[in-house]
């Protein structure tokens, strides 16, 4: 029943309204999914919620496991006495429309310390009961990420790949004895993720009940400076002194005309081939707790990846290696069977690709900023009135301007097409992508949150590319109007995709 017919929202939570620097996993995440239930809405997708490092890209975590410490809601806190009113008043008050991540890092993570400090001094039997199942249970994840990042605060943020010959090559004696080292400093971190995980299970179980179905995603690579990449060396492409031989991205395209410089580090597939996969089926295993549909991102990537010599500055440089993509989903049929998931194939898409999505059923991604781009070839395979069934349509993505951006910035040309599509005379196009998107034959229909409130480019969430600026866009509670609702509500009931 989870690919069935319905529409909802793309809104990563850092979104979120509210007065503490960021958008986290309590009231006003709940009053979202409230938000979501009047207006017919059944989908609530986010980007990765893993712990974000420099640039704050939820696409760059610390951790493909973990949870974003950020996004843990400190009115929770105090109401389980661990922290006070007073703990979480700012000195001054935060900008309400967007992250200042700065403030916020050097703000925050003082106040998880004292909730820490007194959890242990609380010592309630239920909760460290609690606390130890939950560690003894992610063991084999947490373990590496916590004795990580403790030992990286050690060494002031620096990325792994600079610490000390011994720590950077995990030599045993050397991790047994920062363990004993930051014993305290890991035991924290596990404290973090014990309650991100609380907060958004009972946060996800409230979407569940209400029959809103949470849309996860999953990045195909992983940050250089995480967890993964150190404590699994083996797994990637690395060499004697584990730095990278090649990175990832993406060649010259529709985003950017020098190629994407992700800098990721490649999987050493064949590596990976060995074992079974085991750490992707434990990452698919994770990500499903989190989550009731994955979207794979970057999905034309398992077949053949875009190899960019380390050292580069741009990706045009790179170039086409064969991936594992066959094999590793023939392991996870295996050991996970049909998993629901959307693959992200958008880009340049070879036959290989499309024939494993249709071997696995695998929905497709139709974004509708595309359809009426005159310069780009396939534009044709994205307006709607082509679309097949088994696909999930986007008004825009994270990675795209907003609807109303897009139009503002588009040629006569393609302004012309979009006014004639949409029957439309004006100027304002975000609710009409909407309700072209809402009418068409895909089981899925999103939109970001951006196009339902009618933002322009100010309010765009990311520009691929750029090192800066991104990831920081908020709305204020009080941009969803009564109309907006209704309207939704409206168009939703309309064309089927609501309960009545």
């Amino acid at each position: 029943m989870l690919f069935t017919r319905k529409s909802g929202i793309l809104l990563h939570p850092t979104s979120l309204p509210g007065k503490y620097g960021i958008g986290t996993l309590g009231k006003e995440a709940f009053s979202f999914i409230d938000f979501l239930i009047k207006s017919g809405q059944r989908i609530w997708q986010t980007c990765p919620l893993g712990p974000t490092g420099y640039g704050d890209s939820p696409y760059q975590c610390f951790s493909a496991f973990a949870g974003n410490p950020l996004l843990i809601d400190l009115e929770l806190l105090v109401k389980e006495r661990l922290l006070t009113t007073k703990d979480i008043t700012p000195d001054k008050p935060f900008p309400e429309d967007h992250v200042d991540y700065g403030r916020l890092f050097q703000w925050k993570y003082p106040i998880l310390k004292k909730a820490y400090v007194n959890f242990i001094k609380k010592n309630d039997p239920v909760e460290i009961k609690k606390f130890e199942r939950f560690t003894e249970t992610n063991k084999s994840w947490l373990e590496d990420y916590s004795l990580f990042m403790s030992i990286k605060d050690s060494f002031n943020g620096k990325p792994w790949s600079e610490w000390p010959s011994k720590l950077k090559t995990r030599e045993p004696h050397a991790l047994s004895e920062h363990r004993v080292k930051l014993a305290k400093d890991v035991e924290y971190y596990d404290f973090m993720q014990y309650i991100f995980f609380k907060q958004w299970k009972a946060l996800k179980a409230y979407a569940n009940t209400n029959y809103i179905t949470v849309i996860g995603d999953i990045p195909l690579y992983v940050a250089y400076d995480s967890a993964d990449a150190w404590a699994n060396p083996e797994m990637f492409l690395f060499d004697k002194d584990s730095n990278p031989t090649c990175v990832a991205g993406v060649p010259p395209d529709y985003f950017s005309a020098t190629g994407q410089m992700w800098g990721n580090p490649i999987y050493d597939w064949e590596r990976m081939k060995k074992d079974g996969f085991k750490w992707w089926i434990a990452r698919l295993r994770g990500n499903l707790e989190l989550s009731d549909i994955i979207r794979f991102d970057h999905f034309r990537g398992l077949l053949a990846y875009w190899s960019i010599p380390y050292g580069d500055k741009t990706a045009e440089n790179g170039k086409w290696e064969r991936g594992c993509g066959e094999e590793l989903f023939a392991i996870i049929h295996q050991e996970l069977g049909e998993i629901p998931m959307i693959a992200e194939d958008l880009g340049i898409i070879t036959d290989d690709v499309v024939a494993l999505r249709e071997r696995y059923s695998l929905p497709s991604m139709k974004i509708l900023q595309f359809a009426f781009d005159s310069l780009e070839a396939s534009s044709k395979t994205f307006i709607p009135h082509v679309y097949n069934q088994r696909c999930v349509v986007y008004t825009g993505t994270h990675d795209n301007d907003t609807a109303q951006g897009w139009f503002n910035a588009a040629k006569k040309i393609d302004k012309d097409y979009v006014r004639k599509y949409l029957n439309i005379t004006g100027n304002k196009v975000s609710f009409s992508f909407i309700r072209s998107a809402w009418s068409s034959t895909a089981m899925l229909a999103i939109a970001p949150m951006q196009d339902v409130l009618s933002l322009d480019s100010s309010s765009r969430m990311n520009t691929p590319g750029t090192p800066s600026g991104n990831w920081m866009w908020r709305y204020k509670a009080n941009k969803i109007t009564p109309k907006i609702i209704s309207d939704l509500a409206e168009i939703t009931k309309l064309y089927g995709r609501s309960f009545n």
